[in-house]
């Protein structure tokens, strides 16, 4: 599994489909055909949309299609995505919105980088962009980086977190969703001991695995079930010859993929059954809710074998996080050495990926932080999605967030009563 052949084995497969489902869409659409009413070629022209398009998303970075936001003012304000700092392995990115005054309250959206683009938080900086000034991490495909750009692990994940806060500067309030939620603790702690001036006012943590094994499930408990050799052998390639990272060691967003439908195998079969007979009788759309979930969902990114491995082991198995060993190029981070701010922690009653107790464990980690800077919340009925993008998000967690901003940030922030409502 190791070799290139593997990972243009499977490049060669999804290919096949794609064509297979043009070539079905092309043949069916035949406009001669139209002369006499035949169901099947109906059936074979909607196989053939549905499939084409699903196999074709696959391999494309999916766009941000945030092109403007309506402000206080009454009018629609373009939007413009601003890269702030470039580097090899991902950047950091603003959305400026023109014509507007720039907001008080700064964001950094901290993305995981655990098999999807950032744009997975589009709904999330769209809930944001009214009220603040928005910054994400925009992780970049593995397989598009050169070898020659070297490694890329956990702590290289940590330290990029580093100077992005750096960079924003300590007005700036972090909220990391689900996978960088144990590393930008870890950040924030590197940031007090060794750069103070530059920590952020506050740390939001939603739904992340600062200790899995406090409530494990079987994604978290995964790591504890495999050998690491076993895990290198299985799920590490080389990238094949059509990337510019060829021969870099990642694993494959393919592969990838294959574990996240496996997981739910009969829903996700089910939905693309209903969608072919939707196309079938005219009902879809190209930004339907079932294309707008996969367009997104099949869109997958390849990550470097030593970040993958190196979170499994870490994370996961060593709980480096949880008990307080992380270390960055030899340095222990001490979590205990946040002092100044204020850390808030966000769970869903019903996640099933990282369940509730594992991300509140990091208010435990953070002894020298005094009790009126910590905050928790526990989502009711909310599994993983809706924490963080659905209308639990929304209509709860946003609000509460953002008034965690408010109270704990070094300056005021804006005015907490008018908080654009989000639909």
């Amino acid at each position: 599994m190791r070799f290139m052949a593997s990972y243009d084995l499977m490049e060669t497969m999804r290919n096949t489909q794609q064509w297979m489902g043009a070539s079905a869409l092309s043949f069916a659409s035949y406009p001669a055909f139209a002369l006499a009413s035949n169901p099947m070629l109906t059936m074979m022209s909607a196989w053939g949309e549905v499939t084409e398009r699903a196999f074709k998303r696959m391999v494309i970075k999916p766009d941000w299609g945030i092109h403007s936001v309506a402000c206080e003012d009454g009018r629609d304000h373009l939007v413009s995505v601003e890269q702030v700092i470039t580097r090899p392995f991902g950047d950091l990115i603003h959305f400026r919105v023109q014509d507007r005054a720039e907001r008080a309250r700064k964001v950094l959206l901290v993305a995981p980088m655990s098999g999807h683009y950032a744009t997975l938080l589009r709904s999330t900086v769209v809930s944001l962009l009214p009220d603040c000034e928005v910054y994400i991490t925009d992780w970049h495909n593995a397989r598009d980086i050169p070898v020659s750009e070297g490694k890329f692990d956990i702590e290289d994940y940590t330290l990029y977190l580093v100077d992005f806060m750096k960079e924003l500067g300590p007005e700036i309030n972090v909220i990391a969703v689900c996978q960088p939620a144990p590393l930008t603790l870890a950040a924030t702690a590197y940031l007090a001991e060794i750069f103070p001036e530059a920590q952020p006012s506050t740390l939001t943590l939603i739904g992340g695995p600062i200790d899995p094994d406090a409530t494990p499930t079987e994604v978290t408990d995964f790591g504890n079930r495999v050998q690491m050799g076993q895990l290198e052998e299985m799920m590490i390639q080389r990238v094949g010859t059509k990337y510019k990272g060829i021969g870099r060691r990642v694993y494959p967003g393919l592969l990838q993929l294959t574990s996240f439908i496996s997981m739910n195998a009969d829903r996700h079969a089910k939905a693309f059954n209903e969608q072919i007979f939707r196309v079938a009788r005219g009902e879809a759309s190209d930004h339907d809710p079932h294309n707008r979930f996969y367009d997104e969902y099949l869109a997958v990114m390849d990550m470097t074998a030593e970040f993958y491995l190196s979170t499994v082991e870490r994370i996961f198995k060593n709980s480096e996080i949880a008990s307080n060993t992380f270390t960055i190029n030899g340095h222990q981070v001490d979590i205990g050495k946040i002092t100044d701010v204020a850390v808030k922690t966000v769970e869903g009653e019903k996640d099933d990926i990282s369940a509730p107790g594992q991300c509140v464990a990091a208010l435990d980690l953070l002894t020298g932080l005094d009790a009126s800077k910590k905050a928790s919340h526990l989502e009711p009925g909310a599994g993983h999605y809706g924490i963080f993008a659905g209308s639990s998000w929304r209509n709860n967690i946003r609000p509460l967030v953002l008034e965690f901003i408010d109270q704990n940030a070094g300056r005021k922030q804006g005015p907490k009563a008018k908080l654009t409502a989000v639909t």
